[in-house]
């Protein structure tokens, strides 16, 4: 399988290094996190492997492919599709034609496209709102077909920006379980967010970068228990349980920390 990964990626602004030598790696059938404190560069860095920015130095690969100057279309058709947090449905479309919009680019019969498209409304639990419009839907709706059009692509890596972000903690749940089930599909998943209880959830590890450069990296157990992730970045009151299978927050330990 090839690995998406950074090697050694560097960018400055106006001569301040913002990213500095982040090496980040994320296999198929994993899911990983990014976080780290405000203005740390977790998100420059992000974007470096979305490809909205270019680094400095550096590469970004694809097994042994440097896609470091690949363009966002090219890294699709590469296999890697990218969720931004911004709201991206069409508005006045339904659910359904927002997904025939996205296949109608790519080289599928009519049936296969239609047949792709039913594939994704029901793995996605949209069957209720398949004809609604893209402004009459909630908030977790819209996500899961943003979800949905991300997939369209059958991509082998997913990038996830702030996946959690306005939607109610019921829909949270159920989009943890879309991300544990693309996991289970072989996708591998890059997550960055601000809510950190509920990435650490759903991730088999995590980086946490600070002033640039990879502070720490490791399970949500050992960076949970790290005393100085505690101090830089979680909070000294942060506690992680094992339920339902998964490291969980207790919800009066949470860290409300934004990123």
């Amino acid at each position: 399988m090839k690995a998406l990964h950074t090697a050694e990626i560097t960018k400055a602004y106006r001569g301040r290094k913002v990213v500095d030598n982040v090496s980040i790696k994320v296999q198929q059938g994993e899911v990983v996190g990014l976080l780290g404190p405000n203005g740390a560069g977790k998100t420059t860095s992000f974007y470096c492997i979305v490809g909205l920015i270019s680094p400095d130095s550096g590469k970004v690969l694809l097994g042994d492919e440097d896609i470091t100057s690949a363009p966002m279309y090219q890294r699709a058709r590469k296999g890697i599709s990218y969720l931004p947090q911004e709201a991206s449905v069409f508005r006045k479309l339904s659910v359904e034609d927002n997904l025939m919009a996205i296949l109608e680019t790519l080289r599928l019969s009519r049936h296969d496209r239609r047949d792709r498209a039913n594939r994704l409304i029901r793995d996605l639990g949209l069957e209720t709102v398949r004809h609604s419009k893209g402004y009459m839907l909630s908030g977790g709706e819209r996500r899961r077909v943003e979800i949905a059009r991300s997939l369209v692509i059958e991509p082998s890596y997913l990038l996830l920006d702030e996946p959690f972000s306005g939607i109610d903690p019921i829909q949270v749940l159920e989009l943890q379980k879309i991300i544990f089930d693309l996991k289970r599909s072989g996708i591998g998943i890059l997550v960055t967010d601000h809510n950190v209880r509920e990435t650490l959830a759903v991730t088999d590890r995590a980086y946490i970068i600070n002033d640039g450069r990879i502070f720490r990296s490791g399970t949500p157990d050992q960076l949970g228990n790290d005393p100085e992730v505690r101090r830089v970045y979680l909070g000294e009151n942060f506690n992680l349980e094992w339920q339902s299978g998964r490291w969980q927050v207790p919800e009066t330990e949470g860290s409300s920390l934004k990123d």
